[in-house]
């Protein structure tokens, strides 16, 4: 009788696996990043869809593939995995920016918060206030100092309004008390470059864009964003920007996997599942270390602590934005 029962229930489970296989098996998943390759969310992303292919291969998933969408301060891309069929074959690796957009453009083709599925936050990474290796100030306070005293002097280079790079910008803007003049490029490569040949003055980036640059000497760190010092190679004499009194400067920038609305719930849970075996992916977890960001904890990357946090940060942002009046739109 137990023979019997196993060979009845075995067909259930291969039955879920090729339902699941057969709606992915003829183009694979395509991980839409909406901004150029070489940036900080392209490397995480394409991280993480190695690690994935590598857990949902088993089942009949051919490849995960990244491809970059970028314009509109990631919103082309967006819009595009927001209007995607909703089979979990294009799924959408997105930052802090995404909640931020929700402000930012006043005149989205989606909504930010309703359009998507939160699959699951993949990791945490800081900010560090960063200047051309030569730029005069010692310290934060001196940097903000100077920006009061020097207001539209200085410039500060961002990778596209709505970026990560931006929305810490304003908030260095707000906490100085002084405007600044802003330059947007087409991503946080050619911004980064301005800055190290010193034709920028500033940059607000985070660690695993510009970490390279800040050990070599060809960028100059006064701060990190984070409530306690970075324990990664050349950060770690970096102080926060609490210990130099600026806790509005807190800031942290997340980037996550979503989904189209309308994806179904057994789909939308197994791509949650290898999101989380790629977080414990030991070849994954090696290269976020050299990038000096960490995956987060197993219980932060499930959807519904990804659903809250998106929601927390398009509220804490909409205040800001306002206050400052910038507007991509």
């Amino acid at each position: 009788m137990l023979r019997r029962h196993l060979l009845l229930a075995a067909p259930v489970v291969l039955s879920g696996r090729r339902a699941f296989g057969q709606s992915l098996s003829d183009r694979g998943i395509t991980i839409v990043v909406p901004y150029p390759a070489g940036g900080p969310t392209d490397a995480v992303a394409r991280l993480t869809a190695e690690a994935m292919a590598r857990d949902l291969a088993p089942e009949g998933v051919p490849s995960v593939v990244v491809e970059n969408v970028s314009g509109a301060g990631g919103t082309i891309g967006s819009g595009r995995v927001a209007n995607a069929r909703p089979d979990g074959t294009t799924l959408l690796v997105h930052h802090l920016g995404h909640a931020a957009s929700a402000t930012l453009y006043r005149r989205l083709p989606y909504d930010v918060e309703t359009s998507f599925a939160p699959i699951a936050l993949l990791n945490d990474v800081p900010l560090l206030v960063c200047a051309r290796a030569d730029f005069p100030a010692r310290d934060l306070r001196e940097l903000m100092a100077m920006m009061k005293a020097r207001g539209l002097e200085i410039t500060a280079a961002n990778s596209g309004l709505g970026g990560t790079d931006h929305l810490g910008g304003m908030l260095l803007q707000r906490e100085a008390g002084a405007q600044i003049t802003t330059v947007s490029f087409r991503g946080s490569a050619p911004a980064t470059t301005e800055v190290i040949a010193g034709r920028i003055d500033l940059f607000f980036g985070q660690t695993t864009s510009v970490v390279g640059h800040v050990r070599a000497g060809r960028m100059k760190a006064y701060a990190i964003t984070s409530p306690t010092r970075s324990r990664f190679e050349g950060l770690t004499e970096v102080p926060t920007v609490l210990e130099q009194g600026a806790p509005g400067l807190l800031m942290r920038i997340w980037q996550g996997i979503l989904a189209p609305k309308g994806t179904p719930d057994a789909v939308q849970q197994r791509l949650a599942r290898a999101a989380q075996a790629a977080l414990r992916d030991e070849k994954l977890l090696g290269r976020f270390r050299d990038l000096a960001t960490e995956a987060v904890p197993q219980e932060q990357a499930s959807p519904a602590y990804f659903t809250r946090l998106l929601g927390e940060d398009v509220a804490r942002w909409r205040p800001i934005i306002q206050a400052a009046g910038q507007y991509a739109d």
